[in-house]
C-alpha cells in the first residue's frame, strides 16, 4: 500500500524476513479476503503482479492510524516523520491523495 511493492519476490525481499511458506498463506489469505487480486504482469507475463482492490484500499485510514500510532509507540518504527507529520497535522489530505494514488495504481481510475 505504502511503498509500491506488487510481485511476490517484492515482498519477500523486504526487511521482515517472512519465510517463502508463510508469505505465500498471507497473499492467499488476503486475496481470499478480498483485499488484493492476482493477475498477470503486462510486462513479463510469466509474472504475478498483486492489486489492492477497492475493499483493500478502504483499509487506508486504518493503516495510516496503525503507522501514526507505531511512530509515537516503537522506536524501531520505520515511520518517517514527514509521514507521521502528515498524518497527525493533515490527515485528510493525506489521505486522500494516497486513496488517488492507490486508486490509479491498482484500479485503473
Amino acid at each position: 500500500m505504502f511503498k509500491g511493492k506488487r510481485h511476490y519476490n517484492e515482498f519477500f525481499e523486504s526487511g521482515e524476513k517472512v519465510s517463502t511458506s508463510v508469505l505465500g498463506d498471507r497473499l492467499k489469505q488476503l486475496e481470499e479476503s478480498g483485499i488484493i487480486n492476482k493477475g498477470q504482469d503486462t510486462v513479463k507475463k510469466s509474472r504475478i503482479k498483486y492489486s489492492l482492490t477497492k475493499k483493500g484500499i478502504d483499509m487506508l485510514p486504518f493503516m495510516v492510524d496503525m503507522i501514526s500510532w507505531s511512530g509515537e509507540h516503537d522506536n524501531k518504527s520505520e515511520a518517517g516523520d514527514v509521514f507521521l507529520a502528515q498524518a497527525r497535522d493533515g490527515r485528510d489530505f493525506l489521505l486522500e491523495s494516497i486513496r488517488e494514488k492507490l486508486k490509479k495504481e491498482h484500479l485503473s481510475i
